[in-house]
């Protein structure tokens, strides 16, 4: 089995709104609202690719309701723990002229500490079933930075691959926890080591940088594939993965469907290039859909052979 964790879990609203211009009234021509979050589409994309999956997390309110009966309606596997405040709503305008979008995500609810350990509770039975867990996602308020690198520490001791999926303070302190991967994006991973990248060398360089930082494997993902420092035979490899670029429909949740196809992959045995291979072809045939974690896993597997992995070495690497 594999758990989706998501502390921040959200209604994610998606509007098509050709020619969107701030301060005009605009009509959609395309709507959609469902439960969403980091982990909820990763959960979403990996049932969809047919491994076994449970989301769970914090869902408050009217609003939590709403997320949990979207969950149970598309027929994934959840459980979470109800709280007091209110759950958030995340609103995403889409221009198709542009193909540009606009992302309002709320704060999300405040958390008292009861409620964190209902679902520490929670979690570590879950993790008793579980072989992957994966923490992906903001941390709703009144939290400690440390939450995610805490929870780690505590699968961990299970005997559970965990996976992170953060930014800002709780992905530095969730990386110092020593997860299996950490899989940021491009500008998380920036922040993760603290300068900007100027080129693929730069790139090259911050995978392994953050496997320094305390976790045993890294991926980078950007905009045609990803940069990961992964282990082989229980020996590091350096590898460049890219793809042709799709026209896209939308980008949001490109990179959730990416972790998704990853973990599934892995969670399936395969090798760890061809795990990185199937998640750059997720990520992109993610693009191709109206909503965040929606694959088609055909079209998924034609775009597999067209993943181009490249094996690098760099003086970071030996040094």
């Amino acid at each position: 089995m594999i758990i989706t964790v998501t502390l921040n879990a959200a209604l994610d609203k998606t509007l098509e709104v050709p020619s969107f211009t701030p301060g005009r009234r605009h009509r959609t021509v395309e709507q959609t609202t469902m439960a969403g979050g980091k982990g909820v589409n990763i959960a979403r994309a990996i049932k969809s690719l047919g491994q076994p999956v449970i989301a769970t997390g914090l869902a408050g309110g009217a609003t939590g309701t709403r997320i949990v009966e979207g969950l149970t309606d598309e027929s994934i596997l959840n459980d979470f723990v109800r709280i007091r405040e209110e759950s958030r709503t995340n609103t995403a305008v889409l221009d198709p002229t542009t193909g540009e979008h606009t992302e309002i995500n709320e704060r999300g609810p405040a958390v008292s500490p009861p409620e964190l350990e209902l679902f520490r509770d929670k979690l570590l039975y879950l993790a008793k079933g579980a072989s992957i867990c994966v923490f992906a996602g903001s941390l709703p308020r009144g939290v400690d930075p440390d939450a995610y690198g805490q929870l780690i520490r505590e699968v961990r001791k299970l005997g559970v691959c965990t996976i992170i999926d953060s930014e800002g303070e709780p992905l530095r302190h969730a990386v110092r926890a020593e997860p299996a991967v950490v899989s940021p994006n491009e500008l998380e991973a920036e922040e993760l080591v603290g300068h900007e990248f100027n080129d693929e060398v730069d790139r090259a360089q911050a995978v392994v940088e953050m496997t320094r930082l305390g976790a045993r494997e890294a991926i980078m993902t950007v905009p045609d594939g990803c940069f990961a420092r992964v282990l082989e035979d229980g020996a590091p490899a350096l590898h460049r993965v890219r793809i042709e670029e799709q026209e896209a429909r939308s980008s949001i949740g490109s990179g959730d469907a990416f972790l998704a196809g990853y973990v599934a992959a892995r969670y399936a045995g395969d090798p760890p290039a061809e795990c990185l291979c199937f998640g750059v072809a997720c990520g992109a045939e993610s693009t191709q859909h109206f909503g965040a974690g929606i694959l088609d896993p055909a079209r998924v597997e034609r775009l597999r052979g067209e993943a181009e992995l490249e094996r690098l070495e760099t003086g970071a690497e030996i040094s």
